[in-house]
């Protein structure tokens, strides 16, 4: 294997990272950029026929399906839901929240309701922020705590998409790779929950709410694990936040401190609590919370029907269909419930045109940034292969050249390098389910060279992508963006970066003892 090999099969990922950390292109420009520099290496050196790259690049889009439409039927939802004063009444809500007490606050807001919104398919980093102002926080702190927060679960954000995809990838049932997860969220939420501490307030901040702390992060992993042995895995997300905020409730209530307090409200507030009800505001999450229930249920016959016997498959890549699973994603019903919740919430047809203009301008370079990444990861995924789409010689596939300089370079402690790798894909890509996309067939290539489990350190790697939303350029922006301070998101990406390297960290202790 020569270097030159070597180089050029990396050079896709170098490109789309120089671009971003020197030339700060926006993440879908540098998507495009990646996709060509990759198609033209496959092409022209890995001797990949055009139109194995051209219909790979078509499946690599067809299986972005479920991560890119449900981000845009989430800015959907929450654009309508903006429209109609709902989200303005929720944060009403929040605001009264555990007055004069910073880190229940802190775990509340952005682990407990961070964590079961992500899960529904809400866009916390744009609805979380103006709370953490008006509670009294730095803006640093606003922009940050969000972003990190949900990361505690990320894995099974929209309605578990990241742990569906994963299992796509690495061809096993996504109650069975539920597990790998979930072994690791116990400690590391709490490592985020502590992080997010550190970034408030320091030592200081850390010590005393350490109690909190643990309190969150380890609810949050006890009930992922729980879930993962009911085989509920899709709608962790959903018991995991309520878990977390009916036990941090429990924890003020025992310790005699004040809940609520809605001395915190301003006029604005008040105008919202009387425009609209909560229970009305929030119907588009109930609606789904209990259709999710229903679909994932395992003593229900709807997960084996709309998942298993209604699996639509696609067949681009012969012998490889991809599963459209329509009638199971989270983007359908994230849609479905949103339209059914209009009524509820009382909205005017002005009402729902304004916000679907909106929400059409907002979705569509998340759209396509998302969907990129995964064509990118096809194109080298199938790179080497002929016209019937048989791999001759394994020198040609540009996996399979990086996982053998992967294992050349690394041996027995790339099972610990994976983590790393994953925090990169994700802030290459803007996102974990696009970090996997990219990395998974390379970490499963790279432990069969090293004898280590490749599902292990893969899902390693997925944890180190969900820990790169909290140093995701495009995640901070729109974090800094919704309480009008821009410019002030690149201040937060150093203190950041420091707290996403040490949990990533432990991430890559625990994936190396367990890789073996």
């Amino acid at each position: 294997m020569d270097i030159l090999s070597v180089l050029l099969a990396f050079f896709p990922v170098l490109a789309i990272f120089f671009l971003l950390l020197v030339y700060r292109v926006a993440a879908d420009t540098a998507g495009y950029i990646g996709w060509g520099v990759a198609a033209l290496v496959a092409w022209l050196y890995f001797q990949t026929p055009v139109e194995v790259v051209l219909t790979a690049s078509a499946a690599g889009l067809v299986a972005s399906l479920p991560i890119a439409l449900v981000m845009a039927a989430s800015i959907m939802q929450i654009t309508l839901m903006q429209e109609t004063g709902a989200v303005a009444r929720v944060v009403a809500l929040m605001k009264t929240i555990a007055p004069g007490q910073q880190v229940v606050q802190i775990m509340i807001i952005n682990v407990g309701f961070g964590i079961l919104l992500t899960s529904l398919g809400a866009v916390t980093v744009s609805i979380l922020p103006p709370i953490m102002i008006a509670l009294g926080y730095s803006t640093v702190a606003a922009i940050l705590l969000p972003a990190i927060g949900y990361d505690a679960l990320c894995t099974y954000a929209l309605l578990g998409i990241p742990a569906v995809v994963f299992a796509q990838f690495v061809g096993q049932p996504v109650q069975e790779v539920g597990l790998h997860f979930a072994y690791f969220m116990p400690v590391i939420s709490t490592c985020i929950a502590l992080g997010m501490l550190q970034l408030t307030g320091g030592a200081k901040m850390v010590r005393e709410g350490l109690f909190p702390a643990l309190l969150a992060g380890v609810t949050a992993g006890g009930v992922a694990i729980l879930m993962a042995h009911a085989g509920l895995v899709t709608i962790t997300g959903i018991a995991a936040g309520l878990a977390v905020i009916l036990v941090l409730v429990a924890y003020v209530k025992l310790t005699g401190k004040t809940l609520q307090d809605r001395g915190m409200l301003s006029e604005k507030d008040l105008a919202a609590e009387a425009r609209i009800s909560l229970p009305r505001a929030v119907s588009p999450w109930i609606i789904l919370t209990v259709l999710s229930l229903i679909l994932n249920a395992p003593f229900l016959p709807f997960f084996k029907m709309t998942f298993v016997d209604w699996a639509m498959p696609l067949e681009i890549i012969p012998g490889n269909p991809e599963k459209i699973r329509l009638f199971w994603q989270a983007y359908f019903w994230v849609a479905i419930c949103t339209f059914l919740a209009l009524p509820i919430m009382r909205a005017t047809g002005e009402q729902v045109r304004r916000g679907l203009k909106t929400a059409a301008k907002r979705a569509g370079r998340p759209i396509m940034s998302a969907s990129v990444f995964f064509a990118i990861a096809y194109v080298m995924n199938h790179s080497g292969k002929g016209a019937d789409w048989t791999l001759a010689n394994p020198m040609h596939n540009m996996i399979h050249v990086m996982a053998s300089a992967s294992a050349n370079a690394f041996g027995q402690f790339y099972a610990a390098v994976a983590p790393f790798l994953g925090l990169l894909g994700g802030f290459i890509s803007g996102s974990e389910t696009s970090s996997i996309a990219m990395l998974t067939k390379l970490h499963l290539s790279t432990a069969e060279h090293i004898g280590a489990s490749g599902v292990v350190i893969a899902a390693g790697s997925a944890i180190g992508g969900g820990l790169a939303s909290v140093i995701s350029p495009a995640k901070l922006q729109n974090a800094a963006s919704s309480i009008d301070r821009i410019r002030e998101a690149s201040a937060a990406i150093r203190p950041a970066f420091v707290v996403s390297m040490l949990i990533t960290g432990v991430c890559a202790v625990m994936t190396m003892l367990w890789a073996y």
